[in-house]
C-alpha cells in the first residue's frame, strides 16, 4: 500500500516561509512553522513529513518567481505555482496572516481547487526577461520625449511637423536659452531620450542575435508570415506563451489572453459584457495593436513575403487565411456600427485563434 499524499501550502516571501500541512481524508490543515526563506531549511522541514515523491507543495506567484518550485522539483518534491487571482476565498473572510494563507494553500490543494500556471523553463524565462526590459525601455523612452516636449512647448518652442524625426530632433539641438539653468536642462532632456533610444536599439540588437539559438526559434520564425507581426511581437508571444501546444483549443488560448467576453447569465438572462482582461496583459495588448494590419486588403507585400520566407506552405497558408477572414470581418464588424476597438479586440481575439492553428503545425520552416 503506497504512503498517503501530504499536502503542504507555502506562504513564500522574500524573507519567510510559512508552513502548513493538510493529511488526507478530512482532517483540518494544521500549521507547522515559518521560517527564513532558504531552500536547504525548508528542505529539511519537508523531510520531516515523508519520503519526498509523497508531498504534494503549492505557493502563490509573485515577486520571487520561479525558483524555488525549480529548486523542489529537482529535489523530487512535486510544486505547483498558483495563480493568486484563481484562489478561492469567502466573501466574508476579512483575515489575512501568512499562517493562514499557508493553511489555506494546503486546504485548497487537497481539494483540487487551486490552479496551477505554467512555469516556463529557465533559457524561456530569460528570454522573457530581456523582452520585458526592452518594454520598459520604450516606456522610459516615451516618458522622456513627454518631458522634453512639454518643457519645449512651456517655452513657446513648436515643432510644425511630425514628432521625433531627425529633423525634429535636430531642431531641438537647436534651441537655445539665455539662462544657464534652462539650457541645461535641455542638455539633460536630449541625453534622457537619446539614451532610451540607445538602450531599445541594444535590446533590438541583442533579440535578433539569441533568438535563432533558442528552442523557440522556429515558432518565432513562423509567426512573421502573419501580417502585422514582426519580430519583437513573434518574439513575445512565443517566449510568453511557452509551449503553444499546451493549449487544447483556440478559446483556451483566447481565455489564456482575456479576449473572451465575460458573461453575467441566470435562468433565462443571459448578458454578456467586455473582455475578461484575465491573463497577459502585454500580449494582450501587443495583439490588438497587430490587429490593426489586418484593416487593410489581403495581400502579401514586399517585407511580408521577405519574413516569410523559409515558413512551411502550411503556416503561410493559414497566415494567409488569416488576412482574408479578418479583414472581411473588420468591415462587416464596422459597416453594423461596432466602434473601432471593438473591432480590433475581436479581430485580435480571431488572430490568437490563427497562432494557435500554426503553432499546432507539424512543420514551421523548411530548409
Amino acid at each position: 500500500m503506497s504512503d498517503p499524499t501530504r499536502f503542504v501550502g507555502l506562504d513564500v516571501h522574500a524573507k519567510t516561509i510559512a508552513i502548513a500541512v493538510a493529511e488526507e481524508g478530512r482532517d483540518e490543515p494544521r500549521y507547522l512553522s515559518t521560517i527564513a526563506n532558504d531552500v536547504s531549511r525548508l528542505l529539511s522541514c519537508l523531510d520531516r513529513l515523508g519520503r519526498r515523491e509523497t508531498l504534494h507543495c503549492a505557493y502563490e506567484a509573485g515577486p520571487t518567481g520561479y525558483g524555488l518550485q525549480r529548486r523542489l522539483e529537482d529535489a523530487g518534491i512535486r510544486c505547483d505555482v498558483i495563480a493568486p487571482s484563481k484562489m478561492p476565498k469567502a466573501s466574508g473572510d476579512r483575515v489575512k496572516t501568512d499562517r493562514r494563507d499557508a493553511i489555506r494553500l494546503a486546504h485548497f490543494l487537497r481539494s483540487g481547487d487551486l490552479i496551477a500556471i505554467h512555469v516556463p523553463d529557465e533559457a524561456c524565462e530569460a528570454m522573457r526577461d530581456l523582452l520585458r526590459s526592452r518594454e520598459d525601455a520604450k516606456r522610459a523612452q516615451l516618458r522622456a520625449r513627454h518631458q522634453l516636449s512639454k518643457y519645449l512647448l512651456r517655452h513657446g518652442r513648436r515643432w510644425p511637423k511630425s514628432n521625433w524625426t531627425k529633423a525634429h530632433i535636430e531642431w531641438i539641438e537647436q534651441q537655445s536659452f539665455d539662462h544657464l539653468a534652462q539650457a541645461r536642462v535641455l542638455q539633460e532632456s536630449l541625453h534622457a531620450v537619446n539614451e532610451s533610444s540607445a538602450r531599445i536599439a541594444r535590446f533590438d540588437k541583442l533579440l535578433s542575435e539569441l533568438v535563432p539559438e533558442t528552442e523557440q526559434a522556429e515558432l518565432v520564425g513562423a509567426l512573421q508570415a502573419f501580417r502585422g507581426i514582426q519580430l519583437l511581437t513573434a518574439a513575445s508571444i512565443a517566449f510568453e506563451l511557452g509551449d503553444v501546444r499546451r493549449f487544447r483549443s483556440p478559446k483556451k488560448l483566447m481565455s489564456y489572453l482575456g479576449l473572451t467576453p465575460s458573461e453575467d447569465s441566470s435562468g433565462d438572462r443571459v448578458r454578456r459584457g467586455a473582455i475578461t482582461k484575465a491573463g497577459n496583459g502585454g500580449l494582450r495588448r501587443l495583439l490588438v495593436e497587430a490587429a490593426w494590419a489586418y484593416r487593410h486588403t489581403p495581400r502579401e507585400a514586399y517585407r511580408l513575403r521577405k519574413r516569410a520566407e523559409g515558413v512551411a506552405p502550411g503556416v503561410r497558408k493559414i497566415a494567409f487565411d488569416a488576412q482574408v477572414r479578418l479583414h472581411g470581418r473588420y468591415k462587416r464588424l464596422l459597416a453594423r456600427g461596432k466602434n473601432k476597438q471593438m473591432t480590433l479586440t475581436a479581430i485580435a481575439r480571431e488572430l490568437a485563434g490563427f497562432i494557435w492553428a500554426a503553432g499546432h503545425e507539424e512543420t514551421l520552416l523548411v530548409n
